[in-house]
């Protein structure tokens, strides 16, 4: 049975859009924004924390600026889906740590990854002397971004 997502109210989605522009903000700069004292402001991020709306707290790091400048999404298409296989081919890529995301897909290939390298040099040893030799792999398809347009950023709740 699927776990209900617990209600949240307009001031919870306001605390949730500031933090998502800056999830180091101090409490107090948070309670002010969303027209709360600074206990309750607390109070409702402790309890968004413990039912899992707030996952946790990162920080974005510039791919180009840590020589992890070219990135590639790859589609894996593995040869069967036996427990043994997928459990093997999912061990072998958590391992890498090229592969900055990962998903299950539906349709025509199984998986989508997305690979950050420093070059294209970089790539080619991650496809061919590593994902190629990965358990089950059956065939794989690479498309190197170009440019990245809108970067990744967690969802807002308008």
């Amino acid at each position: 049975m699927k776990t209900p997502t617990p209600e949240i109210d307009a001031i919870d989605r306001r605390i949730l859009e500031e933090l998502r522009k800056d999830g180091r903000i101090a409490m107090v700069d948070l309670a002010d924004k969303v027209g709360l004292s600074p206990t309750p402001c607390q109070r409702r991020v402790k309890q968004m924390e413990e039912a899992g709306i707030i996952a946790g707290y990162t920080t974005q790091i510039s791919p180009a600026a840590i020589g992890r400048g070219l990135q590639a999404f790859v589609q894996v298409t593995l040869q069967d889906h036996s427990e043994e296989r997928v459990a093997a081919f999912q061990r072998a890529l958590a391992a890498r740590p090229e592969v900055v995301a990962c998903y299950i897909m539906s349709g025509e290939f199984d998986y989508l990854l997305h690979v950050m390298v420093a070059d294209l040099e970089e790539y080619s040893e991650f496809a061919l002397k590593a994902l190629l030799r990965m358990p089950g792999v059956k065939d794989t398809r690479s498309s190197l971004a170009m440019s990245v347009l809108k970067p990744f950023a967690q969802p807002g709740l308008r």
